[in-house]
């Protein structure tokens, strides 16, 4: 078996890196990552979703630094977050506390607080447009102004906070099961590696974390393919909800103050999927069961991917790779699929002279 030497070493590193950073600056120009802050919103929901870690500044410094990778954007905050010390634990955030910017519902025409569109390009004629070239600063404060007084003269600003669920219409009715609140506390994958079989606090976790486009492309196979599944949103929301921490000074039972220490925007969507249910009387019913998505930011087509992929793995049909969870759970993760397929660009020589040799031997 032979052996190829690698020459280049430290100093062929070296200037690797340097050619990184000449690609990144050869057109002189140098993108201030308060721009990508401000005009790149949803890559930086995308980032910030798939690196557990809320903040919209460390998400556009990574996409700079990355030169707009998401998968290399999310590798480094989710690096830079593994060095953070976590001094506290929130209270559990109810989303019915969410100050709601968006609220659409697929499942009614009508439902208790109205739907509300806000922001979406879902309504837009998705053409290019070429005015955005000729678009200035001034165009844009010009166009704010504007929008402020339009709002101002033609709106009244509505109480958007505390709206009702959909669902729990649904609950009334008895058309979806209850269950008791479970108060355990959820497993966190960020502190214990996984293991199968997999609790509903991990699924839910790693769905969050998982890449985009893995999460939405198995979701999208559990519709067109395995399973045939057709869930229909019962709602879509976005907007944001407040955290509070306990405080650090007094005896947490005694004292029920709490500090509020800012809001997350996050998307949360509740699909509804038809069952059959046997009775106890031989009898079947007919009755909704619930896929659950929640990402940070606005990030709908994921949101409700997770939701799809989560009720997949609550049934956990043999039949399908779509309810198995260790073929979704350890393939959806851009950090562990990145870097695992980046790996190959390694040196392999010695185990490919291996196989050289075993070629050319079959051969003779």
């Amino acid at each position: 078996m032979g052996y190829v030497a690698v020459k280049g070493g430290i100093q062929a590193i070296e200037e690797s890196i340097k050619r990184l950073k000449y690609e990144r600056l050869k057109k002189g120009t140098v993108l201030k990552f308060q721009q990508i802050e401000g005009g790149m919103r949803c890559l930086i929901d995308q980032v910030m979703s798939e690196s557990s870690l809320y903040s919209e500044t460390l998400a556009a410094m990574a996409i700079k630094q990355a030169e707009g990778s998401p998968e290399e954007a999310v590798f480094l905050l989710r690096a830079y977050r593994s060095t953070l010390p976590r001094k506290h634990y929130s209270r559990t955030v109810q989303s019915e506390d969410m100050s709601v910017e968006r609220r659409i519902s697929s499942s009614f025409k009508e439902i208790p607080g109205g739907q509300i569109l806000g922001t979406a390009n879902d309504y837009t004629h998705r053409l290019i447009d070429f005015d955005l070239n000729e678009e200035t600063e001034h165009d844009a404060l010009e166009w704010l102004r504007e929008y402020a007084l339009e709002r101002g003269v033609d709106n009244d600003q509505a109480d958007l906070s505390n709206l009702p669920k959909t669902l729990d219409y649904l609950r009334e009715e008895g058309l979806i099961p209850t269950f008791e609140i479970n108060s355990d506390e959820p497993d966190d994958v960020t502190k214990e590696s996984l293991h199968f079989p997999t609790s509903r606090s991990q699924r839910l976790q790693i769905l969050t974390r998982g890449q985009t486009g893995a999460v939405t492309s198995l979701g999208y196979a559990a519709l067109r393919s395995y399973g045939a599944l057709h869930p229909t949103v019962g709602e879509l929301r976005i907007g944001k909800l407040p955290i509070y921490v306990d405080s650090p000074f007094q005896d947490q039972k005694e004292d029920e103050d709490a500090y509020y220490i800012g809001e997350i925007k996050v998307t949360e969507v509740e699909t509804l999927f038809p069952a059959e249910v046997q009775k106890g009387n031989g009898e079947k019913e007919i009755e909704f069961e619930i896929g659950y998505g929640i990402c940070y930011g606005q990030n709908e087509t994921k949101a409700i991917a997770m939701s799809i992929l989560d009720r997949c793995l609550e049934t956990a049909n043999p039949e399908y790779p779509t309810h198995n969870e260790e073929f979704v759970l350890l393939h959806i993760d851009s950090v562990e699929s990145t870097g695992f397929i980046s790996h190959l660009k390694l040196p392999h020589y010695v185990t490919f002279q291996s196989k050289l040799d075993s070629v050319r031997k079959t051969k003779k």
